[in-house]
């Protein structure tokens, strides 16, 4: 545990994210894997560029000062009021401490990305945007399981994540939530509009305690249709 509120770093290479070019095929619409040409060489090559990237890094803050404010849909963590909706707020209802997280997969893919898509290559520009979107999620799991390791260390149990922007929390609290990290913190800023860069980005909330519980799967909660676990779930 982090009792003081001290804020975590972690940083992580591509080899120890263990991303399965299986998932990656089935986000890029072929859920048997057999990727034809020039999707597999693309792909070939974008997981080997990405052993080298640097940047894949995330951030935890454990607080414990939680309450559950008596109008619904609401969450005070310290003296700040997010407004998580019904869904979020029943999920971490038990939840004695909560832990605060952002992650990116980095500028890096992020950038490459983005740059092929709108120039000479669109076809390996999507490709390293579906590679980013699996590396993020990657890195949000093994924070997911550090903050496990230390809750099992505690004797408490942890939920799933929830992030603004899903289960109906407004997108627009990603400024209340970074307020509890330094700026610029793992590289990831916020825009006006209260949208990450890097692009492939990910912030949210985990619950903590004696008797909060973790789904193992969580599609029923959420009517978002292009979600990572949605789309491998349905495709496998």
């Amino acid at each position: 545990m982090n009792p003081d509120n001290k804020i975590i770093e972690y940083s992580f290479s591509f080899s120890e994210l263990k991303i399965n070019p299986a998932d990656v095929a089935i986000l890029l619409g072929y859920p048997d894997g057999l990727l034809p040409e020039p999707f597999a060489e693309y792909l070939s090559e974008a997981m080997k560029k990405a052993e080298n990237f640097s940047d894949l890094r995330g951030v935890v803050d454990f607080v414990k000062d939680v309450h559950f404010p008596e109008e619904v849909g609401l969450l005070t963590v310290q003296d700040t009021v997010f407004t998580v909706g019904k869904t979020v707020a029943h999920e971490l209802r038990n939840s004695e401490s909560v832990v605060l997280f952002a992650c990116t997969a980095g500028k890096e893919i992020s950038d490459l990305a983005q740059n092929l898509l709108i120039g000479e290559n669109p076809v390996l520009g999507y490709v390293y945007d579906v590679l980013g979107s699996v590396a993020v999620e990657a890195v949000s799991i093994r924070i997911h399981e550090k903050i496990r390791e230390m809750a099992n260390y505690s004797g408490e149990l942890i939920t799933n994540r929830y992030s603004p922007g899903y289960c109906q929390w407004s997108v627009a609290d990603q400024h209340k939530l970074f307020s509890f990290f330094p700026e610029n913190c793992c590289g990831i800023s916020l825009t006006d509009s209260a949208l990450m860069y890097p692009i492939k980005s990910i912030s949210g909330i985990i619950g903590m305690g004696k008797k909060v519980k973790y789904r193992q799967y969580t599609c029923d909660l959420c009517n978002l249709t292009d979600c990572f676990y949605r789309t491998r779930q349905k495709e496998k």
